[in-house]
This record gives structure tokens, sequence and C-alpha cells, in this order.
């Protein structure tokens, strides 16, 4: 049986697992190379800039606070988020990125499960703060990113009874000592998806990010000589530590843009001269469907980390772009990758990849019993680490979901996978009720929770029903039972108001009652099964689908 050979960190000591470390020391090996590009801010920074830099916010932050601390970091693209985060690593303080797009009940449960005492947010979402004061009282000070409204923005928050400043005095230079950052001190809280509650904050120690991103060097082969560019979001775990810290651990250049423009992005990699990029979700097939142009070949591009890859358009896309190869692989923020796809390899068609054995113990087994199921049948898959800290430390504030999830000293994906005799691994289903969709992770719990704040709602099961295109993971369908008559677009409209976009129904159906089992549990497997029926309302065609 076959498995993943191709691991090895370039940092072979595992004492140097922390992002002190390797910051420090690419900044010693090579300091006047460029590590961070943003081209929408027309600035690049050497690696002993951004070394430089950092350290300025680190102490600016231990100015009142202490290593430890939580600091929420909610922005777009930017230097300056770049700059907070590895600001706060140097501090020994905990990152915790907050999607942009989270207001109300999304925003404040975040803040509260991490007990962040600052933060770090553009402009634009002081008034989210302002709304939700009570909720987010333990936050102790703000930087405000200026994009046009910073002065504006802190005014209003200082109204508010807020202590906020400009984002732009961390990075004053200053003097002081900065304190040792520990492989096994917690980095990150990145936040998943909840099925049966609230979204859980996955406890990352800086071993395991700087683990995951040196899986992501080796599997694109990244080097000193590459450009790594991304254009997803660096509140998720695809751009920050599979992206940003992949190329800072193999010394390449880290191109930053703003977001993802599929109509722009073949001349964003000519333009960068970019090498290797990633995809998530449909933003493959949005590319491929742009019109063809003649030039398309004339790039520098190398290879695409497409998670997951639409297979039916590989080929098509190897070809017209120049591609040498698109790897992939099977992971999660809790697990980091313990399935990778070999780099160059023509893969079985759905395959992930194949599991790195010697870092991970990995296992297809009845959900039900735990016990190993045959080759070539489908089972949840677990996994468990041969190496200290290469995973997460369980739910943060959360220690009855993190005793659930690592049962039977296994981490449980809840994730429906076979593996073929050769040891190919495929993804089949989801065996959980959480959502991901374009992308973004979603609790569906929470997106229940919202709309059975409509007063006409009595119940609500939120499912996935399967997209309509290639790679585009889920869309998400509400099953309601109503008190009294409610049409869709009153729904529709509740939920703008009180979910993230991404996370609002596309599909509404209304039905008398909904499927339970004698304990009284929804029976979601028989909504899924039922997907989009004729009395299934979809937003997007705005009549019921026939």
């Amino acid at each position: 049986m076959r498995v993943y050979e191709d691991l090895r960190p370039r940092f072979p000591d595992r004492a140097d697992w922390a992002l002190p470390t390797v910051l420090r020391r690419r900044a010693e090996l090579a300091p006047g190379d460029v590590y961070l590009d943003v081209p929408e801010e027309g600035r690049r920074w050497t690696y002993a800039e951004t070394l430089a830099t950092a350290e300025n916010v680190a102490r600016a932050l231990l100015a009142d606070g202490d290593p430890g601390d939580r600091v929420v970091i909610m922005a777009r693209n930017s230097s300056a988020f770049v700059f907070s985060w590895l600001g706060s690593a140097l501090a020994g303080m905990v990152e915790v990125p907050v999607n942009t797009a989270y207001k109300g009940d999304f925003l404040t449960h975040q803040v509260r499960t991490s007990r962040s005492r600052w933060a770090v947010i553009d402009d634009e979402h002081a008034a989210r703060f302002i709304e939700t004061a009570e909720e987010c009282a333990g936050i102790e000070r703000f930087w405000v990113i200026d994009h046009g409204g910073a002065d504006e923005a802190i005014a209003a928050l200082r109204a508010a009874g807020l202590r906020a400043e400009r984002w732009d005095g961390l990075t004053a230079a200053r003097d002081g000592e900065l304190p040792e950052v520990s492989p096994r001190s917690l980095a990150s809280i990145f936040f998943t998806s909840g099925t049966t509650g609230p979204s859980k904050g996955v406890a990352m120690p800086h071993a395991q990010m700087f683990f995951f991103a040196a899986e992501t060097a080796c599997l694109t082969r990244l080097t000193d000589a590459d450009a790594a560019m991304v254009t997803t979001p660096l509140f998720h775990g695809n751009a920050q530590f599979m992206s940003a810290y992949p190329a800072l651990v193999a010394g390449a250049r880290f191109v930053l843009r703003t977001r993802f423009s599929a109509s722009r992005w073949i001349d964003q990699i000519r333009e960068s001269g970019v090498t290797v990029t990633n995809f998530i979700g449909v933003m493959m097939d949005f590319v491929y469907k742009q019109p063809p142009r003649p030039d398309d070949r004339d790039n520098p591009l190398r290879c695409v980390f497409a998670a997951p890859t639409a297979t039916s358009i590989l080929d098509d896309c190897r070809k017209r772009f120049g591609v040498d190869a698109f790897v992939e692989v099977f992971g999660l923020t809790e697990t980091s990758a313990p399935i990778l796809s070999p780099y160059g390899e023509d893969r079985p068609a759905g395959a992930a990849g194949l599991a790195a054995a010697e870092w991970f113990d990995v296992r297809l087994v009845d959900p039900e019993t735990d016990e190993e199921v045959p080759v070539g049948e489908v089972g949840e898959l677990v996994v468990r680490p041969k190496v200290p800290w290469i995973t997460s430390m369980g739910y943060y504030g959360m220690p009855e979901r993190t005793a659930e999830a690592w049962r039977n000293l296994w981490f449980h994906t809840g994730d429906a996978l076979r593996r073929d005799a050769e040891g190919w691994y495929y993804f089949v289903d989801r065996y959980k009720d959480a959502l991901r969709r374009r992308g973004e992770n979603i609790s569906s719990y929470e997106v229940e929770q919202a709309v059975l704040g409509h007063g006409a709602v009595a119940e609500c099961a939120v499912v996935a029903v399967a997209a309509d295109v290639d790679a585009g993971e889920d869309e998400v369908m509400a099953c309601v039972v109503t008190r009294e008559p409610v049409g869709p677009e009153e729904l529709w409209t509740w939920c703008d108001s009180r979910l993230p976009a991404f996370a609002v129904p596309r599909f509404l159906r209304v039905v008398e009652s909904l499927p339970k089992t004698p304990s009284e549990k929804v029976r979601k497997a028989v909504l899924r099964e039922a997907g989009v029926t004729a009395d299934t309302h979809d937003r997007l065609a705005g009549r019921e689908r026939a």
C-alpha cells in the first residue's frame, strides 16, 4: 500500500517550530530578500524589514498586555493584518482571526469564547463592536486600520466608552525585550463550524501552525526562488498557514492580494511573477469559465494547490495555463493534513491523496462502533499524530466538545471517506451537519438559531445540498415548520440582517413537520436525501423550483 513520502520539513529540529524562530532565522539568512509583496498597496517588505516591523508591533502590544493574551483580528487582506499576526506571535500572544462578514451573535460568540483582551479591526467594522459593546466588554483596546474612515471610527468607539487608536501607532520603533515563544505555546484560535452547538475555536500551538505550513511547502515544492500568491482572506487557514506561512518557511516571496477576481487572476499571476497559488471551492471553476485568451499559457505559474480539485476540468486547466502540477490535501484545522497528493503525479479521479503515515495514524472506522472498516468500504476518517504538537490542543474553552471529538484517543473528523487497495483516499460525504460553501465553514446550528428568531418559525433544520458546479461544495437549505403563513422573501430578508451573506440559505422549504427519531432528534439525513424538492424555494431562481 502506498503512502505519502515527500514530507520533510525545512526546519528539521522540532525545537525551532515556532513562528518567531522561523521569522528570525529567515531574516538572518536572507535579510534583503522580499517576503511581503502587496501590489494593491504598492509596497514590499524584505525579510529584515518584516521582522523589524513585527517586533515593533509586538513591543507595542506588550506595553499594556501580556504573553498569552488573545488578540482579535477582524480585517481584510492588508499588510496591517500580516503584521498584526506576526506581531502577536512575537509577543507570545494568541491571534483570533474573525471573519469580516460576522456580526451580532456570530461575532460576540467568538470574542466571548476566546476571552480576547485586544482587537485589531478595519475602520468599517467599528460599528459592529459598538452595537455589541456589552457582549464584547472584555476587549480593553481597539487598534483601527485606516481605509479612509479611521478617525470617524475611533471617535465613535471612544464615544461608546471604548479605548481606540490608529493601528499605525503599533509600528513605531520601540525598545524592549520580547519573550521566548515555545513550539508548545498557543499561537492561534481559528473558529470552525458547529453542528449541535455554536462554532468551536480550534486551539493551534505554534508547532502545529509551523507543521501545517511545512506540509504545504513540501506539497508545492516551494523554495526561495518562488513567489506564492494568495487571494483568499487571511482570517482563513487556507491563506494564512497554507500560503503566507509556507512562504516564510521556504524563504519565498509572499504576494498578498486584497481579494479574488476570476477575470483578473491570470493577469495578477503574470504581473507579480507568481509561481505557486491556491484555489478553494469554486475558484477553480470560476477561473476556468473565463473566456480563453491566446496568451493564457504565457505565465510563470508551475503549481496550483486546489482544495478540492475540480477533476472534471483538471486536464483542461493544466493545458490551458501550462501548469506543471495541481496538488491537494485532505485535512482539518484540528488535524493538519494527514492526507496529501504527490507532486506532479496523476491521481485516480476523485482521489484526495495518500496518508502521511510517518507523521499520522489514519483509519476509516464505523462511526457507531469506532471499529475499522475493510478496504474499499466507506468509514469515518479518524486521525492521531505520531509526533507531539502537530495537531490541535482542543477546542478553546469547550472541554466537553473536545472530549467528544477526541474520543478513544482519536480525533473524529465527521467526514466519510473510502480507501482503495493502493492507498488512495476519496472523500465521499459528511457524517456531521456542518456545511462548507465557497470556502466558508458554516455552522448549521447558528443558521438555525437565526431562522428560529423569526416569530412565524416554530422549527428549523439546516442541511447541505449539492452545489451545481464541480468542487462547489455545498448550498445551504433551511427546512422550516411555521406557526403562521410566512413568505420566503420575508425569511430571506430576516436572514440577511442576521447572518453573513455566505450563510443565508439559498433554498427554503416549508414542511408540516420535520422527520425525527423516537428521542425527538431531527433526522437530517432524510432531509439531505430528499434534497431540493418541487416545493422548495430557490432564491437564485426567484420562483419555486420545478
